[in-house]
């Protein structure tokens, strides 16, 4: 009585599909995780240096027109046609000779770039800029206690808060005035 053993082309078979299981597990287990976390820092960093630019562009904003503004229209328009804007950053600090210019470069193109202010780089979808309302009741009452005037002094874009929508942070509060230009990640 002899056995026949199985022919070669079944151990082929089965060798073949545990060389393509185990590319499948590599990839699976180490190859997607670690490109993905590549591409996520490299979003949250893109993402954070355009927040910064965006703060930046408030700050000069807030210097020229004592006020914040919610709108990224007129503040990439700023930034690109100013006159203030432009002497800003081909400035030049006269103690210590380094640039005044206060954005920063992008990874993405190695270079500051006032379209980028509009879009966040994963979704590119719009950052969420918005800027406070308070109003200030002012009640003026003569001396025989009746009420004379009643003045309302409205005050807009004394604080700002702009947000990522793809939740890589925040900068500014619209109710507290300490956090005013403080980024959620520093």
């Amino acid at each position: 009585m002899t056995s026949k053993s199985e022919p070669w082309y079944i151990h082929a078979a089965l060798l073949v599909v545990i060389l393509i299981l185990s590319y499948i597990l590599i990839k699976v287990a180490y190859i997607d995780p670690s490109n993905y976390m590549k591409q996520e820092n490299y979003y949250k960093t893109e993402s954070h240096l355009r927040m910064d630019n965006i703060r930046q562009a408030e700050i000069l904003w807030d210097k020229k027109y004592k006020r914040f503004t919610d709108n990224l229209d007129s503040l990439v328009n700023f930034v690109k046609t100013d006159s203030f804007v432009y002497q800003v950053m081909n400035g030049v600090d006269t103690i210590t000779g380094k640039s005044t210019n206060p954005f920063k470069k992008l990874k993405s193109v190695g270079a500051f770039v006032p379209e980028s202010l509009f879009f966040s780089p994963k979704t590119h979808k719009r950052y969420i800029l918005q800027v406070d309302t308070s109003t200030v009741l002012d009640t003026f009452i003569n001396r025989r206690g009746k009420i004379t005037k009643v003045d309302t002094n409205i005050t807009i874009g004394t604080r700002y808060f702009l947000k990522d929508p793809d939740g890589y942070g925040t900068i500014g509060d619209l109710h507290n005035e300490a956090l005013k230009n403080t980024a959620s990640w520093e």
